[in-house]
C-alpha cells in the first residue's frame, strides 16, 4: 500500500505516491491559503484515482511544510477524507542531519528534506542542492552536517515581480532554446535571454565561490521547477534530481516505519 508524501509551498502544495521501491506518482494543487479541509480533502481524493489509487489505499501520510497556516487544515482533510494521520517533519519524524544553523528552528523543512535527500543521492565530501522553486535556494552539506546555504530571488518569482512593475513588459514563456546566448531583437526576447543567462550566470558564480569556501570533492546538484531546463546551460550542476524533496520525504517515511523507528 503506498504512502502520501506532501511538499507544501508557497506556489504550489505537491503530493506524491510512494512505495518502498520508488516514487510512483505525482501531482500539484495550486496553493490556495483560503483552502477549507473539505475543498481541499475532496480535490485530493478526486486526483487520487487518475494515479490509480483509492483513498482507502493510502497507507500513510508525511509532509514538509514552509506554509504553517496550512498544516492544520491539510491535516485534518487527509485525516477526514483518507484515514491517515499527517505526521509532518522535522516534528513528527526527525531527519538525520547535524542543523548547524545559528537559529536551527529557522530552517525551512523544505531546505532539510531537500538536503538529506542530496546527500543520500551522492557520494562526495560535500554537496551543494540548488532547489529552483519560488526562491532560489543554495544548501550545503558536508559529511552529515546541514551547514546552512544562500537564498537568491527566484526565477518565475523574479519575472512576476518584474512584469507586475512595468506597464510595457509583456509575462513570457522562459526557454533557453539551443543554450547560446543571443541578443535580443524583441522585448520578449530580451526578457527571456535576461532571465535564462542571468540566472545561469548567477547559479555557476555563487555556486563557484561555495565550492571554494567548502573545499575538497563537491557536488552539485538541481532540483525545481527550472532545474532541467537550467542545468544544460549551467556546466557546474553534475546532476538534475525534480522529484528530490518527494524522494526525501519517502526515505524519511521508510526510515519511521521500521522497527526502531518514530511511528
Amino acid at each position: 500500500m503506498p504512502a502520501l508524501l506532501v511538499d507544501i509551498g508557497n506556489t504550489n502544495i505537491k503530493f506524491g505516491l510512494a512505495e518502498a521501491g520508488g516514487l510512483l506518482s505525482s501531482f500539484a494543487l495550486p496553493t490556495d491559503r483560503g483552502a477549507t479541509p473539505d475543498s481541499l480533502g475532496l480535490a485530493l481524493a478526486s486526483a487520487l484515482p487518475f494515479h490509480g489509487c483509492r483513498p482507502a489505499d493510502i497507507e500513510a501520510a508525511v509532509a514538509s511544510s514552509v506554509v504553517p497556516p496550512l498544516n492544520p487544515i491539510i491535516e485534518h482533510a487527509i485525516s477526514r477524507y483518507l484515514g491517515v494521520r499527517l505526521r509532518f517533519v522535522p516534528t513528527d519524524i526527525p531527519i538525520p542531519l547535524k542543523n548547524l544553523y545559528g537559529r536551527p528552528h529557522e530552517v525551512g523543512a523544505d531546505r532539510l528534506v531537500t538536503a538529506f535527500a542530496g546527500r543520500r543521492a551522492v557520494d562526495a565530501d560535500s554537496v551543494i542542492v540548488v532547489d529552483f522553486g519560488t526562491a532560489t535556494n543554495f544548501d550545503c552539506v558536508q559529511d552529515d552536517a546541514f551547514l546552512g546555504g544562500l537564498i537568491c530571488p527566484g526565477l518565475m518569482t523574479s519575472l512576476s515581480g518584474l512584469v507586475s512593475k512595468t506597464a510595457k513588459l509583456p509575462h513570457v514563456a522562459l526557454d533557453p532554446g539551443d543554450g547560446a546566448l543571443s541578443i535580443g531583437r524583441s522585448t520578449t526576447d530580451c526578457i527571456n535571454q535576461g532571465f535564462v543567462f542571468g540566472f545561469a550566470d548567477m547559479v555557476t558564480g555563487v555556486t563557484a565561490r561555495l565550492k571554494a569556501h567548502l573545499g575538497g570533492d563537491v557536488h552539485v546538484l538541481a532540483t525545481g521547477g527550472f532545474a532541467e531546463k537550467l542545468a544544460p546551460i549551467c556546466p557546474v550542476i553534475r546532476d538534475v534530481r525534480p522529484e528530490l524533496l518527494l524522494e526525501g520525504l519517502r526515505q524519511l517515511w521508510l526510515a519511521s516505519s521500521r522497527p526502531g523507528g518514530r511511528k
